[in-house]
């Protein structure tokens, strides 16, 4: 089958861009929408729905697959489901607008979910607001 390469790291998507908290990954993969929105759930659930919460990744890439026992030929299969391309480095989700602990833990709880390894990242400049 021609998959293609996923070859170095990320070139964008690398940087925190919206939250002070963010989950970077560390290997290659194809992540399917469905491994995305259980992290998306799991990582909501633990926030309470408090904060925000940017998914920095698309499941763009058509997965195709032709049905169980057809001969060969006949063209291509139909479209299974989409997959994103995930290199090193690549951000996956950020946060805003909870405090450190809880964020630290919805990100473990969604990272749970992905079949890629993962690393909690934080703004630099980062400094907790006291209510």
């Amino acid at each position: 089958m021609q998959k293609g390469k996923m070859k170095g790291n990320t070139k964008r998507g690398a940087e925190l861009a919206f939250g002070s908290f963010g989950l970077k990954t560390l290997d290659e993969a194809w992540l399917t929408g469905r491994q995305i929105e259980a992290a998306r759930q799991a990582i909501t659930r633990h926030m309470k729905r408090e904060g925000q919460l940017w998914i920095r990744i698309f499941p763009d890439k058509p997965v195709t697959k032709k049905p169980a026992e057809v001969r060969m030929g006949k063209g291509k299969g139909a479209p299974e489901y989409f997959v994103a391309r995930i290199t090193p480095g690549r951000l996956l989700f950020e946060l805003e607008g909870v405090s450190e602990e809880i964020a630290k833990e919805a990100l473990r709880l969604g990272a749970q979910k992905l079949p890629v390894m993962t690393r909690f990242v934080m703004r630099r400049d980062y400094v907790e607001e006291l209510a």
